[in-house]
Formats: structure tokens, C-alpha cells, sequence
């Protein structure tokens, strides 16, 4: 699998999951597992994604979450799992 982690951070609103989901789907990009809760006002959302079969790659997916970032308000940041898992061992 190809996967990467995407990373939401913002304040709460109507729409962010679907709006996140929608553009993945729309560029055949899998939600592999997604967790998201709101801390003191600000959804905080994770997803890990297979992108074997995406029609985009990661780097215009960054560009692209990014421009939906702006749009919606939100902070949205993308990884491959190798870089996000080498940053995060203890």
C-alpha cells in the first residue's frame, strides 16, 4: 500500500468531514481509518489513506488540501506514513 496521513486542524464547523471526504473519493483516494474529535472547540481530525489507486499524487493532493484548507478555514497537512511514522517513534 501507498498510504499517507492526513492531518485536519481548525475550529468546528458544518461540513468539514464531508467536504474532505468528498475531494478523496472524487480523486479515487481510499480512507484507510479516520479518528476525529472536538477539543475545547477545535476539530482535530486524522485519516490514514491508500493512494495506490489515486488519480492525483501526493504532491497536487498537497496543493489541492491546501486550497480547500483556505477555503474552509482549516489547517490540512499531508504526509507519507514512512515520514509520519520516522517522526513519531519514541
Amino acid at each position: 500500500m501507498n498510504n499517507a496521513i492526513i492531518t485536519v486542524v481548525g475550529s468546528d464547523k458544518v461540513g468539514i468531514i464531508a467536504k474532505v471526504s468528498t475531494y478523496l473519493s472524487e480523486h479515487k483516494v481510499n480512507i484507510v481509518d479516520i479518528t476525529q474529535t472536538i477539543l475545547s472547540g477545535n476539530f482535530v481530525m486524522m485519516m490514514m489513506v491508500d493512494l495506490s489507486s489515486a488519480s492525483v499524487d501526493i504532491d497536487n493532493l498537497r496543493k489541492d488540501l491546501s486550497k480547500k484548507a483556505e477555503e474552509m478555514g482549516v489547517e490540512i497537512n499531508i504526509m507519507s506514513e514512512k515520514v509520519f511514522t520516522a517522526m513519531h517513534r519514541v
